[in-house]
């Protein structure tokens, strides 16, 4: 195995210590919130950068400890990169214009990027040779099919009022845009190709399943600061947003604990495509 190189790391690095300096000034300085955050809000913003603080702090370790022949540690960081990409683009989309707002666009647009080229360059692994047993793929692809069947009907049922009204919400809108046309899709598609056995899957999805649950535990603790606010805790929103990402963790562990992403063998010059050929073809065995 390859293992992540430097430039993909330093890109890693560069995100985690964006992240905690400004998930850090959240947290040590809420204030920074008082006039872009509604009041009601402010305790999912603490929550959001608490886990942005653990989550930059990881991706910084990360960086450093994903060596050559630790593949399962470049899932976890694309994992922990769409979480931030997540966390921060409500931030940049919800305009926070605060003393840290280009903090957050870098951020949002590192781990963007980050994502995609981390992907492209996950192919360096040979990610074709990736096995999973039988009964991991159809929990893993049930999974994965859980966000998309509660959240499209949940927000389109929220945007269908919005749209008749023609009334423009001031706040978290992000998120319909976030989950509707990033998040949803992408379980939906690895769902789709865990089921088929396909390597997109059986690699990708346990980096999926850390995104879900950095995203839904953020809220539950949401919900356990509100009282610092002089807020009603939901019982309902705590206990499943707790479920859920509990759900998501065991999930996305037992699928990595399981996912067999084979060894790599070193091809002689110029047989390149032999050696292509024998991956795929030892795709679905």
């Amino acid at each position: 195995m390859t293992g992540a190189r430097w430039p993909v790391r330093g890109a890693w690095l560069l995100t985690g210590l964006l992240t905690l300096a400004a998930a850090g000034a959240g947290l040590s300085f809420p204030e920074i919130y008082g006039r872009v955050v509604p009041a009601e809000l402010l305790p999912g913003a603490i929550s959001q950068d608490l886990m942005s603080v653990v989550a930059g702090a990881a991706l910084t370790v990360l960086a450093f400890a994903a060596r050559p022949g630790r593949p399962k540690l470049q899932l976890a960081a694309l994992g922990i990169l769409g979480y931030l990409f997540y966390a921060y683009g409500i931030y940049s989309i919800e305009r926070a214009y605060n003393s840290f707002y280009l903090a957050y666009l870098a951020v949002f647009a590192l781990s963007f990027w980050g994502l995609v080229y981390g992907t492209l360059a996950f192919r360096a692994e040979q990610p074709e040779r990736a096995r999973l047993p039988k009964w991991v793929r159809i929990l893993s692809g049930s999974g994965s099919l859980l966000q998309p069947l509660i959240f499209y009907p949940l927000w389109i049922a929220m945007l269908l009022p919005l749209m008749r009204s023609h009334e423009q919400i001031d706040s978290l809108y992000s998120v319909f845009i976030l989950d509707l046309c990033f998040i949803m899709p992408a379980f939906l598609i690895l769902a789709v190709s865990t089921f088929q056995g396909h390597w997109p899957g059986l690699v990708f999805t346990p980096a999926l399943f850390l995104l879900g649950f950095t995203l839904i535990f953020s809220l539950a603790l949401g919900e356990l600061f509100k009282p610092s606010f002089n807020l009603p805790v939901s019982p309902v929103s705590l206990w499943s947003s707790l479920g859920l990402s509990t759900l998501f963790l065991v999930l996305g562990a037992v699928h990595l604990w399981k996912l067999d992403l084979g060894a790599a063998r070193p091809a002689a010059p110029g047989n390149f495509q032999t050696r292509h050929a024998g991956a795929v073809g030892g795709r679905d065995r």
